[in-house]
């Protein structure tokens, strides 16, 4: 099968602003670019402060190695360590094009150092325990490490342990996919899912009751589950179904209707208030709780999302929060427009760890970085900043093949498209897809080594 070949739903050569296929692919070519500049100039022409302060880094994840790259920069004679035990880096957003089969699982995999500044210290360790009162970090080898600041980067963690019977090892087998775990179990999705195509059968997807990075992913693999049915002629003799763990199917209430009429269109079957907390693999049933009570739903195919949390590490420690929606997975306590922490002055946090209403996404990491760098640097000068984070948050949502919207809004759910007359938001577009899956790596590449 063609990758791009145009699909039942594909339009014509010319976009809906009246742009043809070469004038789009300009436009992308542009935005891809003016991605990869400095989102401020004037932070790289600014002198760097001098300072001997020493700043801790835990986790070395896209928002890790971005604050790293851009405090190096910033500082003249600070000590900056970087903390993480993982060796390789993955290009998480790549995980559902690996799973589409558009991909390989190497496109997603490099290693850390490729991007680590030659004047950052890496310390190649788990953190173990976080000690905000004494200013120090624990590894996992028992080793103690005091800072005068800490920025906080470490994640989420997967917690497929809460769902009973599941078994990551069987990814990919008897119609088990899960595109989250891993680039393997990614590729072994994306067999699973294939099969899948050329059977029909049911086919059941759904996302956790838990914050999640990009809650859109569960999404856009249904849409391409869907657009594979119909391109292999199995899609009469197939029947969709997506569980949501509440009402709704995404935050934003506009996108909600507009994901509901196209799973309508499409004839995806929408369920509400399930909630997975078990699976038969055996039986081939998902266990969900909804308010009348457990039930059980069959699949021939099933895409697992399990529940995200905290690390242990922040979960159970003084930075989590200790009241409200993001205390019961721990996420970290800040400051949701500054990222700084709100009981402890010198801690900041960035990335999926950060105690939120939204930004589990890279394109939010591309946006907090340069808040939490500004907010670090006048605090150690003595001054204050003017930066603050707004809650942009960007899902590119595949459709279809060949297709997808862009996505972006901000804490109030207002949309704030970044190419306004260029990309309508909530419109199929091929440029969007030319920017899922050609652009947006290369600016993602650049955000690491802080140059967007």
């Amino acid at each position: 099968m063609s990758k791009l070949t145009p699909s039942r739903h594909s339009s014509s050569e010319k976009g809906s602003g009246g742009l043809n296929r070469r004038d789009l692919f300009k436009a992308t070519a542009a935005g891809a670019v003016l991605a990869s500049v400095p989102l401020a100039q004037k932070e790289s022409q600014a002198t760097p402060v001098k300072t001997s302060a020493h700043i801790v880094i835990a986790g070395a994840g896209a928002a890790g190695l971005s604050v790293a790259s851009r405090l190096a920069e910033r500082f003249d004679g600070a000590k900056i360590t970087i903390i993480d035990a993982r060796k390789a880096h993955y290009y998480q957003p790549g995980y559902t094009l690996v799973a589409a089969g558009l991909k390989s699982k190497g496109y997603v995999t490099s290693t850390t150092k490729d991007y680590l500044p030659s004047n950052i210290d890496l310390i190649e360790q788990a953190v173990q325990e976080f000690d905000p009162e004494g200013n120090s970090v624990t590894t996992a080898s028992g080793q103690k490490i005091k800072y005068d600041y800490l920025v906080v980067a470490t994640g989420m963690i997967l917690d497929y342990a809460a769902i009973e019977g599941m078994d990551t090892d069987r990814i990919g087998q008897d119609g088990l996919g899960s595109v989250y775990h891993s680039p393997e179990k990614a590729e072994a999705t994306w067999q699973a899912m294939s099969r899948f195509a050329d059977e029909g059968g049911q086919g059941l997807f759904l996302r956790p009751a838990t914050e999640m990075k990009c809650a859109g992913a569960p999404l856009k693999y249904t849409f391409i589950t869907d657009d594979y049915l119909r391109r292999r002629g199995t899609r009469k003799k197939t029947e969709l179904v997506y569980a949501a763990h509440n009402k709704t199917l995404f935050s934003v209430p506009i996108v909600n209707e507009k994901v509901r009429m196209l799973y309508l269109e499409r004839d995806i079957k929408i369920i509400p208030d399930r909630v997975m907390t078990g699976i038969d693999l055996s039986r081939k049933v998902g266990v969900f709780s909804t308010p009348e009570g457990q039930e059980e739903i069959p699949y021939d195919f099933v895409n697992v999302i399990p529940p995200m949390r905290a690390p242990n590490p922040v979960r159970y420690s003084p930075l989590a929060w200790q009241t409200g929606a993001f205390a019961h997975d721990g996420w970290m306590e800040v400051d949701k427009k500054t990222l700084r922490h709100e009981r402890f002055d010198n801690i900041w946090a960035v990335g999926d760890i950060a105690g939120v209403p939204k930004g589990k996404t890279a394109a939010s990491v591309k946006w907090q970085v340069p808040v939490a760098v500004d907010q670090i640097v006048a605090t150690v000068d003595g001054k204050t900043s003017d930066s603050f984070y707004n809650g942009y948050t960007s899902c590119p949502l595949i459709t279809q093949l060949g297709r997808a919207m862009l996505v972006e809004f901000d804490y109030q759910n207002n949309l704030v498209p970044s190419f306004p007359g260029v990309i309508a938001p909530l419109e199929e577009l091929w440029i969007t897809w030319v920017m899922k899956t050609m652009a947006l790596k290369p600016t993602y590449l650049s955000m690491l080594r802080g140059q967007a």
